[in-house]
């Protein structure tokens, strides 16, 4: 029983890095960035979530649980406008400036991001509105399920189904796979460089918005440094499948919340960072390429 319990949240767990991994891997696969601002733009998705939901309070019947669902595309929107932003000012400039000054750049931009969260909402948790709290559940083979992880698990998964199905059946998302491979080859025939990495900006930021929000929403609380904790996390995911990779990241994401909650659970909460670093330095060393990363011979 102990054992599917921690499963279940594990694998909810997994939901959430799987989210924020596939912002990282998607701006790798285009861009070779690890834009280490994409943390704090999840961070915003929270704190963005809250106010909406804090505004929609007024507006629409106490107790109703479908005013999430405005909020949840104000977040996705505002959250992508803010990547689509940030990718014009502080990545467009740099990228004929070699791998160091936008990696560099992303590094700002996370500081500064976090800086403004915490000065305009204040250092303190922050906690979201008792009345968006959704009580319930049930019980599946001595495990308990509760109604939170359910809704988590089928937006997670129906945003995961949507963005394969769109990288991998529509015009746009071959277009992204071609930039991936050749930036000249991908311009020659055809294809707006800029504007499919600037789509690239918008989908990825957009899903690590909704996952900020839903992380707040499932523990109640959170602050400023959230996005740094689940960056990271999300990173090693992302790393774990093969950055580059999107069913990588899902898979590195997926697996990384099992064991991360499998040891928490018969180890102590205190080995949880201790495991997750423990599984990059590991990968780093026996398959850095990712579970399903492809090795590619370097071009000198």
């Amino acid at each position: 029983m102990q054992f599917l319990q921690q499963m279940i949240n594990g694998v909810t767990i997994g939901a959430f890095y799987v989210l924020v991994a596939l912002g990282y891997t998607m701006v790798y696969g285009v861009l070779k960035l690890i834009n280490f601002a994409h943390g704090d733009l999840f961070m915003w998705g929270a704190y963005i979530g809250l106010t909406t939901l804090t505004g929609l309070l007024g507006l629409v019947a106490q107790g109703s649980a479908w005013f999430a669902i405005p909020a949840i595309i104000v977040v996705m929107l505002v959250v992508a406008l803010v990547g689509v932003l940030v990718e014009r000012i502080a990545y467009r400039p740099l990228r004929e400036a070699g791998r160091l000054a936008p990696v560099i750049s992303a590094l700002g931009v996370a500081f500064i991001l976090q800086s403004l969260a915490r000065n305009i909402y204040g250092a303190s948790y922050k906690t979201y509105p008792k009345e968006v709290a959704l009580g319930g559940g049930f019980t599946f083979g001595g495990a308990r399920v509760s109604l939170m992880q359910v809704i988590v698990l089928l937006v997670s998964f129906l945003l995961m189904a949507v963005l394969y199905l769109f990288v991998q059946r529509t015009r746009i998302g071959t277009a992204m796979r071609a930039v991936s491979l050749n930036h000249d080859v991908s311009r020659l025939m055809g294809i707006d460089v800029d504007r499919i990495i600037a789509i690239v900006f918008l989908i990825g930021p957009g899903l690590g918005g909704v996952a900020g929000m839903i992380v707040a929403l499932y523990y109640g609380s959170f602050d400023f440094t959230v996005g740094w904790v689940f960056g990271l996390k999300a990173f090693i995911a992302a790393i774990l499948g093969g950055i580059g990779n999107i069913p990588g990241a899902m898979l590195g994401g997926m697996l990384l919340g099992i064991v991360e909650t499998l040891g928490a659970g018969y180890l102590s909460p205190q080995w949880k960072d201790v495991i997750a670093y423990l599984i990059l330095i590991l990968i780093l060393i026996f398959r850095p390429t990712g579970l399903l990363g492809e090795r590619v011979a370097e071009k000198v």
